[in-house]
């Protein structure tokens, strides 16, 4: 009769240790996973980055659209004209100065 009760007690550990293996699995998974909380405040902050490099990027095409309506045939602003013109052909009059 000794038997069959060293039976279940070793059927017990073996259902302990696999109960605790596979919480513990499933509370690594829960941390480290690709659906993870490390995962989740690293897509977070590449979310951040990435919102800030759109806000930048937003307020530059908006920057390089009034420049492009104030060089436009519609509008022309002279002394952008004049600006662009010297930086690309790197010319200054004759009565300025330049500082660099």
């Amino acid at each position: 009769m000794g038997a069959p009760r060293a039976q279940a007690g070793i059927g017990g550990v073996i259902y302990f240790v696999g109960a605790v293996g596979l919480g513990l699995y499933f509370t690594f998974a829960s941390v480290q996973g690709d659906y993870g909380l490390f995962r989740r405040v690293q897509i977070e902050a590449e979310t951040h980055a990435l919102l800030k490099e759109r806000d930048a990027l937003s307020a530059q095409i908006v920057e390089l659209r009034n420049k492009t309506k104030r060089l436009s045939d519609d509008f022309l602003d002279l002394d952008l004209l004049d600006e662009q013109a010297r930086n690309v052909l790197g010319v200054v009059r004759a009565d300025e100065v330049v500082l660099r």
